[in-house]
């Protein structure tokens, strides 16, 4: 690509990028009046505890789905070796 053109393509997103921040900050003002008026608060962001502990809580359930599959499939496997026809 043509070094204008990249020049041009940083300094469109750049300008994408501060006209958002400007409006959010322009916006800033009415949204907390707004919040005031209607008595919601605004939702805190989650800290990086929240966010480990909900990954970790939701790995520990894939790993028990996980190793209830397995040993569900371990027991087929020990029924049909032993020739047991008989589901427990």
């Amino acid at each position: 690509m043509n070094k204008h053109f990249e020049d041009a393509r940083y300094y469109l997103s750049r300008a994408g990028e501060h006209a958002k921040e400007g409006a959010l900050e322009e916006l800033e003002p009415l949204e907390e009046r707004f919040r005031d008026i209607t008595g919601r608060e605004e939702e805190p962001e989650p800290s990086r505890l929240d966010k480990l502990q909900s990954d970790l809580k939701e790995l520990e359930e894939r790993a028990e789905g996980e190793a209830q599959t397995a040993i569900a499939n371990a027991r087929e496997r020990i029924r049909r070796y032993r020739g047991d026809d008989a589901a427990e």
